[in-house]
């Protein structure tokens, strides 16, 4: 159990540096979201199976739907990095 803590962990700490260093804003929602199903996985595997229902509910999709939602409305989508655009 104590590797898949570590290995939830590792997964977290890499999304959470992707969000910071991604240039696409859908990406970067989709990282953060990443980070909180970890965090979710974390409170499972710690048996608090409450805990990381809400924190996959709340944060990891109605946060995740929400941010990328404003995204798309303010139109920041249109200014991803793949486009060549600066």
């Amino acid at each position: 159990m104590l590797w898949l803590v570590i290995l939830a962990v590792v997964v977290m700490i890499a999304a959470a540096l992707l969000t910071v260093f991604l240039r696409s804003y859908l990406a970067a929602v989709a990282a953060v979201s990443v980070v909180s199903l970890a965090l979710a996985v974390i409170f499972a595997l710690l048996r608090a199976p409450d805990v990381a229902l809400a924190e996959a509910a709340v944060a990891a999709g109605l946060s995740g739907v929400l941010l990328a939602l404003t995204v798309r409305r303010t139109g920041l989508w249109r200014s991803d990095a793949g486009d060549g655009k600066k």
